[in-house]
């Protein structure tokens, strides 16, 4: 593979071939998409490698200090051979990327192959294709958030971790003294904590960019409009924090600071600046100073850097990967936009050209990104693979013998299956609750209980390996689902499966692959929407049509409670991820066809969701998925026009269709409002026992997971989404 490496004697800079790095216990090997140059730190040890031998003294005097000490213990010859070896060295430049998790060492359990994370540190996130990072110096990225804005991640943790320094608070005004790339991120992060921000750099171009990127004012630190913005911000008092963001070996900034401060003010050091504190002005004011250790606690510490040793949240609260996470979370939500800040993005074959672009003063830049062999400027259109059914189309099985019940086993107890499922198969004439199994014992005990299961257990091999039971519920958490279809279809048992089938490609490909294999496909995943009664009837009303239709369905969300575990992205997926196959199969359903390509869009923070589907025959359909709605308005209202005629779906409680000439309506008391759950549980037992085709052919649950899997990957790239394969 190929690094980005310098040679601190001669100051040579080289994109040398070396070993790929191993995949050791506790991190994970990372191939890198995108990596940041910071034009700050790294192109200041850039220049240092250029210097002569007594200018790289005058630079480092904590090193000649090192240098003294070793020449004191083990005298000037054994010191010179260790000093020049060390200088006489390739020695590896970068810090911050976003990259694919190429292969998981062992201890780690919260991402896997194929999983994007952003990575941090000078020794783990260099500009190299692969890179072996440690558990507590990544963070996966959340859903939405492009690669190239995800490797800011680095940086953005260390302007995050100055802010917090600073303690600002709703209504402060604070000033930022240099707006490089450091700077224009403390910007954004206090104008998203509520200070009003004033920003100082000689460069007016970065001026412009700060205020455009949320500072109320910014100009020349030399100028008379730095001071009278604070005046008038601050009705004379002082900004209540300083933060240092400036390098050089100017003492201005901090005498800037101690003049522009409110008495007992806060002023924290985030860059490398100069720091002749002005003994008076910093006294008399009774100025604190702090200083902000790069990206947080854990920083410098390796037990918790290389040994993954986390610390409690309770005595930290924001440690070096808390501070990844949530900045790349701030970057996805859009409350700070790194964009702006990318001056160009290079091919890393050409590294080596752009360091000295940046040296020499050819490319002024505020940030400059890498982009790896596979990721383009423009990138063709993404695809996510429909995979193929191979199962020579829907199998029977053998009836069941009359008089003889179905035997279903339910995996998984939670409130979805005893308030949803459960009641409506509990009783119900030819099907006999056989063996309910739960991670623990007394879940599976109320289960039992209420339901009147035969058996409890928390042994699921025991349950698949039981002839008698015809099928399986798996209504567990997402992240479980495609491993627990894929085992009981292996089992050759029927399976109905809750939303979502998979969360990823790979596990929706696993499931075909046990499906293939076994020559089971009895498979039904519960969308249950298309077996509403309202909707059938109105379709029914509707009638075919003869040119394409257009869907528009509105999903009022809304909020989840705090501590829900469907925020638990991480481990089960996005929200929509986890139900949005719902209303893809529902949208087609009323088109009777697949989808061929998404669109996805998201609102600035991040909670809101439109996504488009086209269909062979060129109709459409539009959902928006909204979290921000009142708590009043209908769930779920849904629209279908084509042919001159509508239909409208209000939150199946009422129904109506349109042709111009006549309405019909039809509805029903919301107490009444029926989802579709009892029929559809109906239709899956009735195949089981007859052994005819399962309620949905399987071809169809395959193109909604993927549709709705494509939607994670059209935000990503901010272009339509062909679903390659689909028919």
């Amino acid at each position: 593979m190929k690094q980005v490496v310098q040679n601190y004697k001669t100051g040579e800079l080289a994109l040398l071939d070396v070993p790929v790095p191993g995949c050791k216990p506790g991190g994970v090997l990372v191939r890198t998409a995108y990596s940041l140059i910071s034009t700050g730190t790294e192109l200041m040890k850039v220049s240092e490698a250029g210097m002569s031998m007594l200018g790289k003294a005058r630079s480092r005097p904590d090193q000649v200090a090192k240098v003294v000490q070793s020449v004191a213990v083990n005298g000037v010859p054994a010191t010179y051979r260790k000093v020049m070896g060390k200088l006489d060295s390739y020695t590896p430049l970068g810090y911050s990327l976003c990259g694919v998790v190429e292969q998981v060492g062992d201890g780690i359990d919260d991402v896997k192959a194929g999983d994007l994370v952003a990575c941090a540190g000078n020794e783990h996130a260099l500009h190299a294709e692969l890179n072996w990072v440690p558990k507590n110096l990544y963070a996966p990225v959340p859903d939405g958030l492009a690669p190239q804005h995800a490797a800011f991640g680095t940086v953005g943790s260390i302007a995050l971790q100055g802010v917090r320094r600073g303690e600002p608070q709703l209504g402060d005004v604070a000033l930022v003294i240099g707006l490089g790339l450091i700077g224009q991120l403390v910007v954004q992060l206090l104008a998203a904590s509520g200070a009003r921000v004033v920003g100082a750099d000689p460069d007016p171009v970065r001026c412009e960019l700060a205020e455009r990127l949320g500072a109320a004012a910014c100009g020349d630190p030399g100028s008379p409009a730095v001071e009278q913005a604070v005046a008038e911000l601050t009705g004379g008092l002082g900004v209540d924090q300083v933060y240092l963001a400036a390098g050089g070996e100017s003492n201005q900034p901090v005498e800037l600071a101690a003049r522009l401060s409110r008495d007992r003010g806060r002023v924290v050091d985030i860059g490398k600046c100069r720091l002749d504190l002005p003994w008076n002005a910093y006294y008399e004011k009774e100025l604190d100073v702090r200083f902000s250790r790069s990206y947080g606690p854990g920083r410098y510490d390796p037990e918790y850097e290389l040994q993954g040793r986390d610390y409690p949240v309770g005595y930290v609260r924001w440690t070096e990967r808390r501070n990844l996470a949530c900045f790349l979370d701030l970057a996805a939500r859009g409350r700070v936009d790194v964009e702006p800040l990318v001056s160009r993005t290079a091919d890393f074959d050409d590294a080596v050209e752009t360091y000295r672009s940046l040296e020499g003063g050819g490319l002024k830049a505020v940030a400059v990104l890498f982009r790896y062999p596979g990721q383009t400027v423009e990138a063709p259109a993404p695809e996510v693979a429909v995979p193929a059914v191979r199962s020579g189309g829907p199998r029977s099985a053998p009836a069941r013998p009359a008089g003889t019940p179905v035997r279903l086993a339910f995996v998984g107890a939670g409130n979805y299956a005893t308030s949803m499922l459960l009641p409506h198969l509990a009783g119900r004439d030819g099907v006999e609750l056989s063996t309910v199994v739960t991670t623990t014992a007394l879940s599976a005990a109320n289960a039992q209980h209420k339901f009147g299961f035969a058996g409890a257990t928390t042994d699921l091999d025991a349950v698949l390996g039981d002839a008698s039971v015809d099928a399986v519920f798996v209504v567990t958490r997402h992240s479980s689902h495609a491993e627990l279809t894929r085992k009981a279809l292996l089992a050759g048992k029927a399976v109905f499966v809750e939303k979502p089938l998979a969360l990823t490609e790979d596990e929706l490909a696993g499931v075909l692959a046990a499906v293939e294999e076994s020559g089971n496909d009895r498979l039904q995943v519960g969308f249950n929407r298309r077996f509403a009664p309202l909707l059938r009837d109105a379709s029914e009303r509707f009638g075919a049509r003869t040119g394409p239709g257009h869907v528009r369905y509105l999903v009022n969300a809304g909020r989840l409670d705090h501590g829900s575990w469907y925020l638990q992205q991480a481990t089960e997926g996005s929200r929509f991820a986890g139900e949005g196959g719902h209303f893809v199969d529902t949208a087609s359903r009323l088109l009777g066809a697949d989808p061929v390509s998404v669109y996805a869009l998201t609102t600035p923070g991040g909670e809101d969701l439109q996504v488009v589907l086209r269909y062979p025959d060129g109709s459409t359909a539009t959902i928006g998925y909204v979290t921000t709605g009142p708590a009043g308005f209908p769930k779920e209202t849904i629209d279908l026009v084509a042919d001159g005629r509508a239909l409208r779906l209000d939150d199946f409680v009422r129904a109506s269709v349109y042709d111009g000439r006549k309405r019909w309506v039809s509805s029903r008391l919301p107490k009444a409002r029926d989802k579709g759950q009892s029929a559809q549980l109906a239709a899956f037992v009735k195949a089981v026992r007859t052994g005819g085709p399962m309620p949905v052919p399987l071809e169809s649950l395959v193109a909604t997971t993927a549709a709705t899997l494509a939607v994670r990957a059209g935000l990503a790239a901010g272009v339509p989404v062909t679903l390659a394969g689909a028919r």
